[in-house]
Formats: structure tokens, sequence, C-alpha cells
């Protein structure tokens, strides 16, 4: 199926949806820096990337399993066995979603915040995976009524993980340097890790081969002596310096296919 994408399916799709591919090329060109060739080779495999970790995740659902390395994992472990709730910070950058089909929190749910939009049959198949692992789905609403959900979720002590690249309902954002240029990142979820005191990690799931991922589990802190606003940023910007610490290492594993930055 990977060798069917490549060869059919990939040069398929970039002819239908050039905007979203001339949106990874900039991204190549002019955030990674690559020459023009290399930036055309490094979006189609882009492109061919992301149909694999797709193919990955209904493989996941049909019961075949992954080898996941995991990098930093006791960071995970110990705030999970802690009384006090805490924050993962997520991102469409590699495959994410398959970290919800290995961890496990066995001392305190693990709440998630998900698009609603998403087929029913994706939804469902979630839904059995995650409750053998204790995750609740949150969906995001448009009366924003998953923000309380998330804050509750916390005051009892609970996991929250939130996807924090792209803008969902609220348009309010947070301004940080991200590839040597400035990008806005969504508000919530930096300002309701800092309005809860909860102390946030990144987690990162990046493909390595067919059938093995390494996870990368990253502290995201701030002064804590800043005021709330400055923390707030601070903690943003801490995000995108992790965020780009991985893209400079898996360039071609950048999910977001539109122009990100101005």
């Amino acid at each position: 199926m990977y060798a069917v994408m490549a060869v059919f399916v990939v040069p398929f799709y970039i002819v239908l949806r050039r905007k979203a591919f001339m949106a990874i090329w900039h991204y190549m060109r002019q955030r990674q820096g690559f020459g023009r060739w290399k930036s055309f080779r490094m979006a189609y495999l882009n492109h061919y990337r992301f149909g694999q970790v797709v193919l990955d995740r209904f493989a996941m659902y049909a019961g075949i399993k992954f080898q996941l390395d995991r990098v930093n994992n006791e960071l995970f472990t110990e705030l999970s066995n802690g009384d006090e709730g805490f924050v993962i910070l997520s991102c469409h950058v590699g495959c994410y979603e398959m970290a919800g089909y290995t961890f496990t929190a066995t001392q305190k749910p693990y709440n998630t915040l998900v698009y609603g939009g998403e087929t029913q049959s994706v939804m469902e198949n979630r839904r059995r995976l995650f409750a053998m692992h204790n995750i609740r789905m949150i969906t995001t609403s448009d009366d924003m009524s998953h923000i309380f959900e998330m804050n509750n979720a916390l005051a009892n002590g609970q996991i929250v993980s939130i996807p924090a690249d792209r803008i969902f309902g609220s348009t309010r954002t947070v301004e940080c340097q991200l590839l040597g240029a400035k990008a806005n990142l969504p508000l919530g979820p930096f300002a309701l890790a800092t309005q809860r005191e909860a102390k946030t990690i990144a987690i990162f799931v990046m493909k390595e081969s067919a059938y093995r991922y390494t996870v990368y589990v990253r502290p995201v802190q701030a002064d804590p002596q800043l005021k709330r606003n400055e923390r707030t940023a601070a903690l943003a910007q801490a995000f995108a310096t992790e965020m780009e610490t991985i893209l400079k290492k898996y360039p071609e594993q950048w999910y977001n296919y539109y122009e990100f930055w101005d």
C-alpha cells in the first residue's frame, strides 16, 4: 500500500491540491533553507510520509502492532503518578495519535481534545482503542464548552492533552519565533496551563520506519516569577522551541498544509 501510494496517489494529490503542496514547498525552501530541487523532493516526501501515517493509523485500528521507542518517558510517568493534573501539548508533527494507543495512564484519567468533524468510523475506532488506555475524548464544539471540560479535568488532577499549533474556535493567538520567522500559535492551550499553574510537557511521535516510531517527551517550562500574560507567552515560545528542535531532525514530518507563516 505504501508503494501504490508513492507512485500513484501522491502525484495525483499534488496535482489536485497544488496550493497545499506549495505551502509545504515554501516551508522547505524558506524555513528549512533547502535549495529549490531539494525543497521539491522534500515536499514530495512530506506527502508520502503523511500518507504513511494515515495508513498506519488505520492499520492500528485493525490490530497491527507498532514499536514505539520512548525518549525521556520517565517524565510522563512521574507526572502521571503525581496528584496534580498536567497538560500535554501536541501538534501536527509526526503522528501524535499513535501515543494514545500506547500510553496508559493507570493513576488518573487522560483527556484528549480532538476535532469533532472527523468521520464516524474514525471517531468510533478512536473511542474503542482509547478506552483500553483510560483515555477520554473531548471534542471541540462551537459553543467552546470543551474549554470548561478541560479546566474541570485539570482541577480534578487529571491529564489534559491539547493540540497547540492550530486555531479552533477562538481566534486569539500568541506570537512566537519558529524556524527563524514569526508564527501565531493558539493562545488557549498556554493560557489554560498558566491559569491552572499546571506542569506542561510536549509529546512528539515521529515515524522512523515501517513499523517503528520514536516518542519524544519534552518539558515545556516558563519562569514562574513572570506575570501571567508574560508567562503564557514564554510557555508558548518554549513549546515553539521544542517543536523547532524536532522539525530540524524530521523536516519532512510537518503536516500543516497551509501557509503557516505570514
